[in-house]
């Protein structure tokens, strides 16, 4: 049985960094030719996809987050992880990882319904 689980979540100030990690547990991230993604939903809006990446290492970030935010991985460590930089208040969500056995899950935009697995969020909340 695959579980993700996250941890990094916290309360910072506008511009300000977190880093978030999400270890996979029950499955090896060398196993599959699979997608790992970081999705957030801040109250009352819907959930969305905030970076991905493939086994090989192949990234991609939505605009709102491009240039600020890295997503990575040890594969070794089995864990993913988002450093979050120069940290909005508009960046204040549940953040939570996911992961696909499929690589197309990476071929764009992160898209909830094509991530089968799911950890249970860690809270990040940025003050202005």
């Amino acid at each position: 049985q695959v579980q993700l689980v996250e941890s990094g979540g916290d309360s910072v100030q506008a511009g300000g960094s977190l880093g978030l990690s999400c270890v996979v547990y029950g499955a090896s991230l060398y196993t599959y030719d699979n997608c790992m993604g970081w999705f957030r939903q801040a109250p009352g809006k819907e959930r969305e996809g905030v970076a991905n990446i493939t086994r090989y290492g192949s990234k991609y970030y939505v605009d709102s987050v491009k240039g600020r935010f890295t997503i990575s991985q040890d594969n070794a460590k089995n864990t993913l992880y988002l450093e979050m930089n120069s940290l909005k208040p508009e960046d204040t969500a549940m953040y939570s990882c996911a992961a696909s056995p499929f690589r197309w899950a990476c071929r764009g935009v992160p898209a909830p319904a094509d991530f089968g697995y799911w950890g249970q969020g860690t809270q990040v909340t940025i003050s202005s």
